[in-house]
C-alpha cells in the first residue's frame, strides 16, 4: 500500500479551472456552430393553436424555427418531460413550444422574442395544501420506496403516551439553481450523433437518445469532460440535450442549447414542496413509544415524481410504533425531481425540529433525548447496522462545540437587540452502490492508466479514483493517469446519491488489483502496447446485503436573531460525521462544508414560490433566489470520525456529498428557538417570519 488513499491530495483538474481551460459543455467551439434558445409557454396550462415565425426568421442569423409543427419527431420517450416540441398540449407555464436556432446567442435570443405563439389556455391548478381534493397515497415514492409503511398501533401509543409533539412543518419548493446552467452542444456526421453535455451520466444520456432517435448506442458518442454542479438536477437527460440533437439534425450544423437561468426552475426539476405533520409519543424517560410521520406534496401532471420525505423516520430512531405515509396531488406544475438529498434534507428537517420540541417538552438535553433512542438495529428492516457512530458524533461535536457550557433556557443570552442560541440536530444518509466497469492499463514507462466513465461534477473524482488505484497498484500517485467523461471509456453508473466513488472505486480497485496480480505474474518487460485488464462488479456490487448501510452526523449551530430586523446571523456551524473511510481528506472537508452551506441556504435564504394566478415560480434566478454566501456564516468546520466498516466496498467508503446538508437546517432552527423562544416551522427563516413570530410572542405577552 502507497498511503494515497486518505491523503490530501490536490485536484487534478484544479489548474486547469483556475486557468479557464477546462471545457464545459458549451465550449466545444466548431467552424459553422449555431445556437439555440428556447421559447417557454406562457399559458399555466393548455395547448398551442399557433406559432407564428415570420417576424423570427426575418430576424439576422436566424437559420430555422422549430415547433411541434415541423419538429422531428421521436419515439416516446419513458421520461415525459423530453418530449418535447412533439405536440400542441402545454401542461405547465414554461414548457418549451418552439426553439429558435441561429448564427449567434444574440440572433437566437432576438429570435425566440420574436415568435408569436397563441394558445387554448385552460383553468390551471398549482396550490398545494394538505385538504386539496387530488390528494392520493400512491404506490411508491422516490427511489422505489413503499409509500406507506406501518408497525403496531402508532394511534394507540400515541394517545397513551406520557409526552406528546404533535407538530406541523413546511419546506417550500427549492431549486438546484448549479452554477453551469444545463448546456449541451450536438453535432452530426455520416449518421453518427456526438454530444457534449452538462450531465452526472452520459451513457444515461446516450441511452435515452438512442431511443428516442431509434438508432444504435455505438453511433452515439456522450462526454461530459466538466461539468459546473448538479445537485440532482443533471442526474437525468433534460431538454437541453434533446433540443441540441433535434437543431443539430435539422439544421446540419453542430448545435449548443444553454439554458437561460430563468428558465431551468420550470424544465429541470425541483425539490417539490413538502408538509409535514409529525407526531411524536414518549415516556418520561424520553422513549419513544410512538412515531408518526406524514408527507404530503405535489408532482406534475404529467410525471409523478414523490419526495421520500418521510423515509428517514423509518430508521433513526426507536419506536415500537411507528407509521410513516406519503401523500401527493398531481397539478399543473413543472415536474420535481431530485435536489440534493432528495427525502433526507426535508424530511430531516421536519424529523429534528419535532425531536427538540419533544426534548422541551420533557424538559430534557437534545442529545441526551436522541441518545435515549438510539436503535440497536435499523427499525425499518430489522437488519443490523454496518456502523452506526451516530451516538460518537454527537457527544464529539458537543465537545468541539462547546455543549456543556450551554444555558438549555430559551432567550438566556442577549448582547444588545441580538439574542443568541444554539441548536442540535442528527442526519443520516443511505449507503449507495451501483455497478459499474473500469479499465487499468499497465505501460512500459512504469505509469498506469485507468479509465472508467465516471462523471466529476465538481466533486474531484478524478483525483479520489486515481488514489484509489494508486493504492491498488502499490505505486506512487503521480504514476496513474485517469479518464472520465465519455461513453468511449467503460461503463459506469451516474454522479448521484452520494454512491459515485463508491461505484466506481469499487471498478478501479478491482481492475488494479487484478493488474497488480498479473504484473507479479508476468515475466520480462511490458509489451509495447502494455498490459490492460477490466473489471466489472455487476453480480458484486449490486448483490443485496444483510446490513443496513447508512453515514451518519451531527449538526450544531449558533446563531444571532437581531430584534429589530429579524435577521438571522449564523456565528458557527460545526458538522461531525461517521462515514466510513475518508477516501481524500481535502475534496471531502469540500463536500461537508459545501453540503452544510446549501443546508444553511435552506434555512435562511432559499425559498420559491407558486404564484397561483399565474403558475409559476416567482423567484427564478439568482436576483431572487437567495444562495448563501461566505459572508452569511462567520465560521464553518467539518470533522469525522476515524470509522472502519468493512461491510461496503473495498475501500470502506460512504458517501459524503449529501449528509452535509440534512442536519442543517434542523440544527439553525432549533438554535433561533433557543435563542428567542419562538418555534418558527416553515422555511426559509426570513426576516418577515422572523419579525412575525416575535412580534407575536410580545403580543402573548410572553416576554
Amino acid at each position: 500500500m502507497t498511503g494515497s488513499v486518505g491523503a490530501p491530495a490536490e485536484r487534478r483538474e484544479g489548474r486547469e479551472k483556475v486557468a479557464g481551460t477546462a471545457r464545459y459543455a458549451a465550449e466545444f467551439h466548431t467552424p459553422g456552430r449555431a445556437q439555440g434558445w428556447p421559447v417557454p409557454a406562457a399559458v399555466a396550462r393548455g395547448r398551442v393553436t399557433g406559432v407564428d415565425t415570420a417576424a423570427a426568421l426575418a430576424v439576422s442569423g436566424v437559420l430555422a424555427v422549430l415547433s411541434h409543427e415541423n419538429a422531428p419527431r421521436l419515439a416516446e420517450p419513458d421520461d415525459p418531460t423530453l418530449a418535447v416540441l412533439q405536440n400542441a398540449r402545454v401542461p405547465h407555464r414554461g414548457w418549451f413550444v418552439a426553439l429558435v436556432v441561429a448564427e449567434t446567442l444574440e440572433a437566437a435570443r432576438a429570435g425566440a422574442a420574436a415568435v408569436r405563439v397563441t394558445y387554448e389556455a385552460e383553468e390551471h391548478d398549482v396550490a398545494l395544501s394538505v385538504s386539496h381534493p387530488g390528494v392520493y397515497v400512491p404506490e411508491e415514492v422516490n427511489a422505489g420506496y413503499p409509500a406507506v409503511q406501518d408497525r403496531g398501533d402508532p394511534e394507540g401509543a400515541f394517545r397513551s403516551a406520557a409526552a406528546r409533539v404533535d407538530v406541523a412543518y413546511q419546506v417550500p419548493p427549492l431549486h438546484n439553481h448549479p452554477m453551469e446552467p444545463h448546456t449541451s452542444t450536438a453535432r452530426w456526421e455520416d449518421g453518427r450523433l456526438t454530444v457534449h453535455t452538462s450531465s452526472q451520466g452520459t451513457d444515461a444520456v446516450r441511452g435515452v437518445l438512442a431511443g428516442l432517435f431509434e438508432m444504435a448506442r455505438e453511433r452515439i458518442v456522450v462526454t461530459a469532460e466538466h461539468v459546473g454542479g448538479g445537485f440532482g438536477s443533471k442526474g437525468t437527460p433534460r431538454p437541453d440535450v434533446v433540443l441540441a440533437a433535434m437543431a443539430a439534425r435539422e439544421t446540419g450544423r453542430a448545435v449548443t442549447v444553454a439554458l437561460p437561468r430563468r428558465f431551468l426552475p420550470s424544465v429541470v426539476g425541483h425539490r417539490a414542496p413538502t408538509l409535514h405533520r409529525l407526531r411524536l409519543g414518549a415516556g418520561e424517560d424520553g422513549r419513544l413509544s410512538s412515531l408518526v410521520h406524514e408527507v404530503t406534496t405535489h408532482t406534475s401532471r404529467i410525471k409523478e415524481f414523490v419526495e421520500q420525505a418521510a423515509v428517514p423516520a423509518r430508521v433513526m430512531y426507536a419506536a415500537p410504533h411507528r407509521r410513516t405515509v406519503h401523500r401527493v396531488a398531481a397539478l399543473d406544475v413543472p415536474s420535481p425531481s431530485w435536489m440534493r438529498a432528495p427525502g433526507e434534507a426535508p424530511g430531516m428537517y421536519a424529523l429534528e425540529s419535532a425531536m427538540d420540541e419533544l426534548a422541551a417538552e420533557l424538559g430534557m438535553d437534545p442529545i441526551g433525548l436522541r441518545v435515549r433512542n438510539e436503535p440497536d438495529v435499523e427499525p425499518d428492516s430489522g437488519k443490523p447496522f454496518s456502523s452506526r457512530h451516530l451516538v460518537e458524533c454527537l457527544r464529539e461535536g458537543a465537545r468541539r462545540f462547546g455543549w456543556d457550557g450551554r444555558d438549555p433556557r430559551p432567550r438566556s443570552r442577549r448582547e444588545g437587540s441580538l439574542l443568541l442560541g444554539t441548536g442540535v440536530a442528527a442526519a443520516t444518509y443511505p449507503v449507495k452502490v451501483w455497478p459499474s466497469a473500469a479499465a487499468v492499463r499497465a505501460l512500459p514507462d512504469g505509469t498506469f492508466l485507468v479509465r472508467i466513465n465516471a462523471t466529476d461534477i465538481g466533486t474531484g473524482a478524478r483525483t479520489v479514483l486515481a488514489q484509489v488505484g494508486a493504492d491498488a497498484l502499490g505505486v506512487p500517485l503521480e504514476r496513474v493517469r485517469i479518464e472520465v467523461g465519455s461513453t468511449e471509456l467503460p461503463w459506469a453508473s451516474l454522479a448521484g446519491g452520494s454512491g459515485g466513488t463508491a461505484s466506481w472505486g469499487w471498478a478501479v480497485d478491482t481492475a488494479c488489483a487484478e493488474l497488480s496480480r498479473r504484473l507479479a505474474e508476468h515475466p520480462g518487460p511490458l509489451p509495447e502496447q502494455g498490459l490492460d485488464v477490466r473489471a466489472d462488479t455487476r453480480g458484486t456490487a449490486d448483490v443485496e446485503s444483510a446490513w443496513a448501510r447508512h453515514a451518519f452526523g451531527a449538526h450544531f449551530a449558533e446563531v444571532a436573531v437581531d430584534t429589530v430586523t429579524g435577521e438571522v446571523r449564523v456565528g458557527r456551524l460545526l458538522g461531525v460525521y461517521a462515514a466510513g473511510r475518508i477516501l481524500n481528506a481535502r475534496t471531502a472537508r469540500s463536500q461537508f462544508v459545501g453540503g452544510m452551506t446549501m443546508g444553511l441556504g435552506m434555512a435562511l435564504t432559499e425559498g420559491s414560490t407558486m404564484d397561483a394566478a399565474f403558475g409559476d415560480f416567482t423567484e427564478s434566478d439568482l436576483a431572487s433566489y437567495h444562495v448563501p454566501v461566505h459572508a452569511d456564516v462567520a465560521e464553518i468546520d467539518a470533522h469525522w470520525l476515524d470509522e472502519e466498516d468493512s461491510r461496503l466496498n473495498p475501500m470502506g467508503s460512504k458517501g459524503i456529498g449529501e449528509i452535509g446538508i440534512v442536519g442543517t437546517a434542523a440544527a439553525i432552527g432549533n438554535a433561533v428557538h433557543h435563542a428567542t423562544g419562538v418555534r418558527l416551522r416553515e422555511l426559509p427563516l426570513s426576516p418577515d417570519r422572523v419579525l412575525t413570530g416575535l412580534l407575536d410572542r410580545r403580543v402573548r405577552g410572553a416576554v
